[in-house]
């Protein structure tokens, strides 16, 4: 089951606009199952895969969201949503990283053209 924290994050994207009403429930649910699984002990292993696009001229967030680690396939979707045509960013790259354990910034792309800086971190 979702924390309480987790469904409100998903609700809260919803209400905002950046996802779908059914992606969220896609979200809800793939949350719930992952929930369900057996938790592995807590170790070093990485919780969240997280997402910040910046304006470059005003400095300020345009998304900052934070993803369970158990929902990265959607994550990495929603992030192909948000900005398919950024120069730089291979998804492919994003899932080997994923794949072979990295943490901390695995993904740092600065679009010139839309003026934005997408980083993708995993914490």
């Amino acid at each position: 089951m979702a924390t309480v924290e987790e469904r409100m994050q998903i609700l809260k994207m919803i209400e905002e606009g950046k996802i779908s009403a059914e992606e969220g429930a896609k979200l809800l649910q793939a949350l719930s199952a992952s929930r369900s699984e057996k938790q592995k002990p807590a170790g070093d292993e990485p919780r969240w895969f997280r997402v910040r696009v910046t304006d470059l001229d005003t400095g300020k967030n345009k998304v900052n969201v934070n993803i369970p680690m158990g929902l990265v396939n959607v994550g990495i979707k929603m992030g192909a949503r948000f900005a398919p045509n950024v120069e730089g960013l291979n998804y492919e790259e994003i899932s080997e990283a994923i794949k072979s354990g990295a943490q901390g910034k695995i993904i740092d792309v600065v679009d010139e053209e839309d003026g934005e800086r997408v980083e993708i971190f995993i914490e």
